[in-house]
């Protein structure tokens, strides 16, 4: 039988650009012991950990780990594209659910070098093969870095189909930065116009400029999960809790729909909100606050209709009535999201847990969603997964 899963701890390191911080394993290290001192447990009480990570060698969840104990525990170091902080989460989370273990501590980080993603391993087949296959074929623009071409090319698909303005996008960002000024963990907290979005540099004219699309990041961030009856006994925080959880991949639909949003996860984004709604027995016009993946405004966007917070078609409406931040329906991206925080590969679905933790304690301070009671957590790897994690507090 199922058992619920309390986070009781989280920890979170500032976010900084390529080069200007920790190496990744001081940077891990930080961030765990920073869950572990808000859970109020020990490493030794740890029973597994799990460490995740995309650019780095392999071991190098134990190189964060060992510098904050060797109790010789499994440690399960995890790889799965953008989405991989969420599935280290997804890992742990039925690691405690199943009875195999009772506190975990699940870890994300990153150290990105400056520049757009690239691959690391040139002398065998990429992952990305088949996305690129479909990009060329719907896209072109092989002038452009990879992944601005997938989520541009999404973002201009939704602009064809439903007529979507050049300026949503940038109205996205410019919500995303009002956010990210009360986020002193977040890497850029200026606040900037709708108009200074649409004067950045244009990197595809009338699709993207250089503010809708995230910054590499360097960063970590972790957090502590327990059974019910471990945080009893040991008087544990048990005000936060994982009500339903769903990790989704790719079907047939992403690369043979012709549809450059559903090759960027559209498809895994709605399967996967589907299955946690249906596992919570409610609704998404029931949720107080979303972190959801905007790698790029364009990908926040399309988003909001996978996820259902609008209709098909909806998101400019949904954009313009306000119903994405404080005072609307459903304040998405209070922590600034990827654009404005920043996105460290692994640590990006832990980040979101730590600022959904402190909404849904009341402890989130200028930024906090008023009366916040359920909150959704959206992590999107590209050729890996979408985790959609839904959390409850007390």
């Amino acid at each position: 039988m199922s058992r619920k899963v309390f986070v009781t701890g989280v920890g979170m390191i500032p976010f900084a650009k390529p080069g200007a911080s920790a190496p990744y394993d001081q940077m891990g290290a930080l961030a765990a012991r920073q869950a572990l001192d808000d859970a109020g447990v020990a490493y030794d009480d740890i029973e597994q950990a799990y460490a995740g990570y995309v650019y780095g060698d392999s071991t190098s969840g134990q190189k964060a780990l060992y510098q904050v104990g060797m109790s010789g525990i499994p440690i399960v170091n995890v790889n799965n594209n953008c989405s991989t902080g969420s599935t280290a989460l997804f890992l742990a989370r039925q690691a405690i659910a199943s009875g195999a273990a009772e506190c975990v501590l699940v870890l994300g980080f990153e150290q990105m070098s400056p520049g757009a993603l690239g691959a690391v391993f040139a002398d065998r087949p990429s992952p990305f093969e088949p996305f690129d296959r479909v990009t060329d074929e719907l896209v072109g623009m092989p002038e452009l870095p990879l992944a601005l071409r997938y989520f541009g090319g999404a973002g201009l698909a939704h602009m064809n189909k439903y007529g979507t303005p050049f300026d949503a996008f940038a109205k996205i960002r410019a919500k995303a930065s009002r956010h990210a000024v009360n986020n002193p963990l977040a890497l850029f907290r200026k606040e900037v116009t709708t108009q200074d979005v649409l004067d950045a540099p244009m990197i595809w004219p009338g699709v993207m400029t250089r503010l809708m699309a995230c910054p590499p990041t360097c960063g970590a961030a972790a957090a502590v999960l327990v059974s019910e009856d471990f945080a009893k006994k040991h008087g544990l925080k048990a005000d936060v809790y994982i009500a339903a959880q769903a990790m989704t991949t790719d079907r047939a639909s992403t690369f043979d729909s012709g549809d450059m949003m559903r090759l960027v996860g559209y498809d895994m984004s709605r399967d996967a909100a589907a299955k946690v709604y249906a596992q919570a027995g409610i609704g998404p016009d029931e949720l107080d606050v979303v972190e959801l993946h905007d790698c790029f405004a364009h990908n926040e966007l399309i988003t909001y209709e996978a996820l259902g917070l609008c209709p098909e078609g909806g998101a400019d409406k949904f954009i313009n009535d306000g119903d994405n931040t404080y005072g609307g329906k459903v304040v998405t991206n209070p922590s600034g999201g990827l654009l404005s925080k920043g996105h460290p590969l692994g640590a990006t679905g832990l980040a979101q847990c730590f600022e959904l933790t402190h909404q849904l304690r009341g402890s989130a301070g200028a930024r906090q969603v008023d009366g916040a009671r359920i909150a959704l957590q959206h992590n999107l790897g590209l050729g890996g997964a979408c985790v959609v994690t839904m959390y409850r507090g007390a």
